[in-house]
């Protein structure tokens, strides 16, 4: 996700590739990318755990190879599935319940391996996803699959393999949006006698995945895969500052297609800064070629100033919700109505400023985007307030009654309202939306006791870390339907001990909360998981309601999050760039699509 981690509106059909178009576009070149302060990594960019929103746009484009897969273009056709590593799209059998893909022949692993892939590696990916040691974020959308939770991994009785091309998934029911799942990346191709030597060691695999795509880890040809105790990181990724790619040698375009795969550049160098203001100071003078981070107001006025877009300036939909999530186990949010106050006196305006501003994105006014429900939800404003500026006023009637306000004036004056647990990121954008927050807090009488966090988001997947809110979270879409909010962010059964997207513990039990040794009051939290499995059994226009009433029920009688932006991809690209192409699977860049000089 995820989710995957980015920024998102949509239906914006921007500026994308113009005034590139006039370049001359080759092949060669190295492609310069900045990453504000840390990769932000969930799991190391281990594809069974990894969640981050980015990094899918990355493996999908360059690294790694699925059944299925994207032709890594902007808006609507973006999101229409093609063949990849299978021969076609297959139609389910069996009443929905089968799926038959046949694989192509000349697929092969990258160095250091050198071998063709088979439908047995498809397996072992799986296989992988479904032992709960490996920390699969992600691996909840492959439960239909039967026998899949119940094999921990060692064997899954609903996936035969006939021969080496042809690999069946028998589901337990029907699943609309099975395929969809196969096109994501922890179910690429992997090697059994690798990622036998990082088994029940979430993110190790990450600094020494072999590649199936066009591109492969720098060094990992000098990787010695002779035995577990051979292996070491390959150089082109350290973790921390350097995610540095170059051409598979294995990777054949015969296998592939140019609509989904043009990699133009003979490298792609992914470089963390701490300085948002000195990555953009290097695009500008065509050090680097473009950027993961906030964009300091200075080059959002110069290139992406409303109705006067520079060329170089890219705005693409996001299909993403940036938002503030409140455990529902930490007083004082373990009260429904200080849910509601505080999304009643955020100021959200100022918030989107933070970012940036219009170019950036619009406010948001619940969980999934309005993209995503085809605009039907577009007047759905349950927090409006007069230019989104907060209310004191409603804020403190919602408050009224609340078993915090011993005052009986709307006001959170119990003891539990001061120094709660606020955890925040070193993003520049974080550090601008920090004393918004506190200020609206501080109206309706709540402080913070603020801990500052670079790369925030494992200790926010850490239930015992027992944080009661923070504004570092987004989400955007697995892939094109409302499931993917609802199933990952708020489902009782994904609530994990590691990687836990489920942030507000919507659904927690006692017996989950000793699991993942979660504190606070873990009795009588609202669970929506009945709605859930109610809206996945439907299809059509009905599944579409089905998930806008949900959305509508987690705002106003769950009330888990303060939804605050619905945000633009937003990219300023170097002199350099002759081609840019936006990726509306991973709501990112198409690393598959840009060339420079």
């Amino acid at each position: 996700m995820a989710a995957l981690v980015a920024v998102a509106a949509l239906v914006a059909v921007a500026a994308g590739s113009a005034g590139s178009a006039k370049s001359h576009v080759a092949a060669g070149g190295t492609l310069n990318v900045g990453w504000e302060q840390s990769f932000g990594a969930t799991d190391n960019f281990d594809p069974t755990g990894e969640y981050l929103g980015d990094w899918f746009g990355i493996a999908s484009s360059l690294l790694t190879r699925t059944l299925v897969g994207y032709n890594h273009i902007a808006n609507g056709p973006g999101n229409v599935l093609v063949p990849d590593i299978a021969t076609s799209v297959p139609k389910p059998t069996n009443g929905g319940k089968t799926y038959t893909f046949h694989l192509k022949h000349g697929i092969k692993f990258g160095p250091p391996l050198n071998r063709e892939v088979t439908a047995t590696d498809i397996l072992t990916a799986m296989k992988r996803i479904a032992n709960p040691k490996n920390g699969a974020q992600y691996g909840f959308y492959y439960s239909p699959i039967k026998g899949f939770d119940a094999g921990k991994g060692k064997s899954i009785s609903g996936i035969k393999i006939p021969d080496p091309y042809t690999i069946v998934f028998n589901l337990t029911q029907p699943t609309g949006d099975f395929l969809y799942r196969m096109g994501m990346p922890a179910t690429s191709p992997m090697p059994a006698e690798v990622v036998k030597c990082f088994e029940g060691q979430p993110g190790k695999y990450g600094q020494d995945m072999v590649s199936t795509g066009p591109y492969m880890i720098a060094g990992m040809d000098k990787v010695d895969a002779s035995s577990c105790n051979t292996i070491k990181p390959a150089s082109g990724f350290d973790g921390q500052t350097i995610y540095d790619l170059v051409r598979n040698p294995n990777y054949n375009p015969a296998t592939d297609s140019k609509a989904a795969r043009e990699s133009f550049p003979d490298e792609v160098r992914f470089i963390v800064n701490a300085s948002a203001d000195d990555i953009y100071n290097k695009i500008d003078a065509g050090e680097l070629d473009l950027a993961n981070g906030t964009i300091p107001p200075q080059y959002l006025s110069k290139y992406c100033a409303p109705g006067h877009l520079d060329p170089r300036c890219h705005e693409n939909s996001g299909d993403r919700t940036w938002y503030m999530y409140m455990n529902l186990t930490q007083p004082p949010f373990d009260d429904l109505k200080v849910r509601q106050a505080m999304n009643w006196i955020a100021d959200k305006h100022a918030l989107v400023q933070a970012w940036g501003g219009q170019p950036i994105g619009v406010v948001a006014n619940h969980i999934v985007p309005d993209s995503i429900f085809s605009n039907q939800l577009a007047e759905y404003k349950p927090y409006r307030t007069n230019g989104d500026l907060g209310s004191v006023e409603k804020a403190r009637k919602a408050l009224k009654g609340s078993k915090y306000d011993t005052t009986g004036k709307g006001l959170c004056t119990a003891s539990a309202c001061r120094n709660v647990l606020l955890v925040a990121d070193t993003r520049l954008t974080d550090t601008k939306m920090l004393p918004i927050i506190q200020a609206n807090a501080k109206k309706i009488g709540i402080t913070f006791k603020v801990r500052t966090v670079k790369g925030a988001y494992p200790t926010l997947q850490t239930p015992s870390n027992n944080v009661a809110i923070s504004e570092r979270p987004g989400w955007g879409k697995d892939f094109a339907d409302a499931a993917t909010f609802f199933i990952p962010l708020f489902a009782s059964y994904d609530i994990i001990p590691n990687g836990n997207p489920n942030y507000s513990l919507v659904g927690l039990t006692p017996a989950i909360a000793k699991k993942v040794k979660a504190g606070g009051n873990v009795n009588n939290v609202p669970s929506i998981d009945a709605d859930i499995a109610k809206c996945q059994a439907q299809s059509g226009q009905p599944r579409l309601t089905c998930w806008e009433n949900l959305d509508k029920k987690l705002m106003t009688k769950v009330v888990p999050w303060i939804p605050y932006l619905w945000a633009n991809v937003t990219r300023i690209t170097s002199k350099n760039i002759t081609k840019y192409e936006f990726d509306q699977f991973g709501t990112t860049p198409s690393y598959a699509h840009i060339a420079v000089k």
